[in-house]
């Protein structure tokens, strides 16, 4: 995998997340369709740590496993703005992180770990955008239980800078 194909990536999994979750308002920040599930404010945020947790992981001083901490992080977030801007900074850091490697240093091998294995690196970037895809999936139904209609993420790929 090269860098710039990872780049590409990245930005098409925030796209398809940006247009699937664009019709969700500040006022649905809150929703949930049950005690036991994120708000959709929470959902954006997890999308968002989770893109810095597996960068970290791979790239850097490997996967931290306390989730409880992850998830009173995210739960702190109550507003969709700030869970979209945390979903921007640390998918433009993924970005900026793959693309300033070299095709060597893409393909070592992660230390070894219970999220990935010991996998190339670039292997973090697939991670991202399965784990991006089963939130967005959720995040659609959410809308549709708002009585909204997610947009289909897929259109138009060619309109999108970048990409």
């Amino acid at each position: 995998m090269t860098p710039e194909i990872l780049a590409t990536t990245l930005k098409m999994s925030k796209e398809y997340l940006d247009r699937s979750t664009r019709v969700l308002e500040e006022s649905d920040s809150g929703f949930a369709p049950d005690d036991n599930s994120f708000t959709v404010a929470v959902q954006l945020a997890h999308i968002g740590i989770t893109v810095d947790w597996i960068m970290e992981g791979a790239f850097g001083k490997g996967f931290d496993m306390d989730f409880a901490s992850h998830d009173i992080r995210a739960e702190d977030f109550t507003s969709i703005t700030a869970a979209r801007a945390l979903c921007d900074k640390n998918y433009q850091a993924a970005i900026a992180l793959v693309s300033s490697k070299t095709n060597e240093e893409l393909s070592e091998l992660c230390a070894p770990n219970p999220v990935i294995g010991e996998q190339p690196k670039w292997a973090a970037v697939d991670v991202i955008v399965e784990h991006t895809a089963h939130h967005r999936g959720a995040l659609s139904v959410y809308t549709r239980l708002l009585g909204k209609v997610p947009a289909m993420p897929y259109m138009d790929m060619d309109a999108v800078p970048g990409v």
